[in-house]
């Protein structure tokens, strides 16, 4: 019987990135997610290393009162769903979250997914129509990027358009695609403007109050996946809008004034760091995804577990300011010492603290002898980043002392 092609042209890939030195390994963790991780190595041998690559960025991830609360959504609940929402498969727990996240984001609305991946597969496909336009920054979060070509698959007719990251004015910028956009016969519905409030792999962050005075005057709606500015951005860690001043006071009727129209965000990351996502903002776009969302229509609910840690960890952040500032300060030493010590960092108010190295082998090199120099970093390259564009990217928890910065520093110094 002959092989099929696939295995055949899927070996020699495998063996090509092993040459290339870009294969990338697994790594197993054997407890729980924190400032330091215990990790197996390929000997089998499990030692602790800092960790400088997840996404904990509160620190709530190994918090005892989200692990309590998500065992206790567990004897209550069970295990699963077992159903999509529309059947069976919406809890009690599910309502009081989708109220915790309306009120931690400022919105009218939230509606839960198993993954910020499925909230913004849900959110283009379910609400535009032939003869929109989406108009997206090139560096957006590769979900947004594949939503965006799965919704012009959907509704034939519905166009789309990239500008340069962050350039809201001049060539190739926001404004211009917005006038081709108002100027342009195929054109002819609803304006959508999408990009990161946080740049995952840049750490940079997108100016949303020009972007909202951009689409304002375009009739454009702004949505925004701020899936990295949740516990980061902002004085009270309520995200990127916070941070420029675009959100009400906490419990204060939310307004639809100089605001983001639609949030997508994750609780795998600040928000108890487990898994989901979701979808926030008026209530009539929070409607229309959950009566036509194919993500929700035909995938199971978020677990029980996990929405009830993840109520508990927005309820810490909420009430623990402190928290938000730890990691601010945090993030302010990690970037004085790296600077000091000869460092190329983007700057960024972000956590996000991305070492340029250019070349995808050598950071993939210099991320395996960081580890084993007892600090866990990750190299990314080709096609996570534009070629030439390697990094380290440096992630700096609430978590985190001093010392641990200080441990990182000095492993880096020492490549």
């Amino acid at each position: 019987m002959a092989t099929p092609n696939f295995y055949s042209r899927t070996e020699s890939l495998l063996a090509q990135l092993t040459r290339d030195g870009l294969y990338k390994h697994l790594q197993m963790l054997e407890g729980p997610m924190d400032a330091t991780v215990r990790l197996r190595g390929a000997d089998g041998a499990v030692r602790e290393v800092v960790c400088f690559c997840s996404n904990n960025y509160a620190g709530l991830a190994n918090h005892p009162e989200v692990v309590e609360a998500g065992l206790k959504g567990l004897r209550d609940f069970g295990a699963g769903t077992a159903s999509v929402r529309f059947i069976c498969g919406t809890f009690s727990p599910h309502e009081t979250l989708e109220r915790a996240i309306a009120r931690y984001m400022g919105t009218e609305a939230a509606y839960t997914f198993v993954s910020c991946w499925n909230a913004n597969e849900a959110v283009f496909p379910t609400l535009c129509e032939p003869g929109d336009i989406v108009i997206s920054d090139e560096l957006n979060h590769a979900s947004i990027i594949d939503a965006v070509r799965l919704a012009t698959v959907i509704k034939k007719g519905l166009h789309k358009s990239i500008y340069r990251n962050n350039r809201l004015t001049g060539e190739d910028s926001l404004e211009q695609r917005l006038a081709e956009a108002a100027a342009s016969k195929d054109v002819t519905g609803q304006i959508w403007v999408v990009t990161d409030g946080v740049f995952s792999m840049e750490g940079s962050i997108g100016d949303l109050k020009t972007m909202r005075g951009l689409c304002d005057r375009y009739g454009a709606m702004l949505v925004v996946d701020d899936s990295h500015g949740h516990g980061v951005m902002g004085r009270t860690g309520r995200g990127t809008h916070e941070h420029f001043g675009m959100i009400d006071p906490l419990d204060s009727a939310p307004t639809r004034a100089n605001r983001v129209d639609l949030f997508t965000g994750t609780l795998g990351k600040a928000l108890g760091g487990a898994a989901g996502g979701f979808v926030a903002g008026r209530k009539e776009a929070v409607e229309l995804i959950v009566q036509r969302g194919r993500p929700t229509l035909f995938s199971n609910a978020l677990p029980v577990s996990v929405a009830c840690g993840a109520t508990k960890a927005i309820e810490i952040l909420l009430n623990e300011p402190q928290r938000v500032q730890r990691l601010r300060d945090n993030v302010a030493y990690a970037r004085e010492r790296l600077k000091a010590a000869g460092f190329d960092v983007l700057p960024s108010p972000t956590a996000i603290c991305p070492i340029i190295v250019h070349d995808t082998a050598k950071a993939i090199a210099m991320s395996r002898r960081l580890l084993e120099l007892g600090v866990f970093v990750i190299g990314f390259g080709y096609p996570v980043v534009p070629e030439g564009h390697a990094r380290l990217r440096c992630q700096v928890s609430a978590a985190h002392t001093r010392q641990h910065v200080d441990a990182l520093v000095d492993a880096l110094k020492r490549l």
